[in-house]
């Protein structure tokens, strides 16, 4: 068995062209983003973390970015109503979301889940996506809501 050493990773939020389209004119379903006032605690793609209460946010129906495949899917998320500053760290897990389950969805090359694919628990979350990062046939993970399984952000090796 092959394996690769693997000491760090690189998360990809939303790209903010692809929100500017959503704010702009409709998400995935062509459907256009609903507007809402954040509560607090609502978790933001474009600069992962929480809202904070009053923010202005959008709803909106997102397609992750995996090959064709049987397993793409589309699902709501969450984004600030206006361009933001994006996340503070791209090599690092959200610090947010330290603590918060969250199930990381192993893909291979072609766009299937690869089984790999497991729930954490957010307390050592860099130590899992080594893990597996380690396995050679797994070329990207997303991170996903563990109740209502949306779709956080990706992970990827570092460049």
């Amino acid at each position: 068995m092959t394996t690769i050493t693997t000491t760090g990773f690189r998360i990809h939020v939303i790209s903010p062209e692809e929100l500017e389209k959503v704010r702009e004119g409709g998400d995935a379903s062509a459907r256009p983003a609903e507007h809402l006032l954040a509560e607090g605690g609502e978790p933001l793609r474009c600069c992962l973390r929480d809202a904070r209460p009053g923010e202005e946010m959008i709803l909106f129906g997102y397609e992750p970015v995996i090959p064709p495949s049987p397993y793409r899917e589309i699902g709501a998320v969450l984004a600030h109503a206006r361009a933001c500053a994006g996340p503070v760290s791209t090599d690092r897990y959200p610090e947010d979301w330290y603590g918060r389950p969250q199930v990381l969805r192993a893909y291979d090359h072609r766009g299937w889940i690869h089984d790999t694919t497991r729930v954490h628990d957010g307390r050592d979350p860099q130590a899992v996506i080594a893990e597996m990062l380690s396995h050679p046939d797994v070329v990207r993970i997303h991170s996903r809501n563990v109740s209502y399984g949306c779709y956080m952000f990706e992970i990827t090796r570092p460049d």
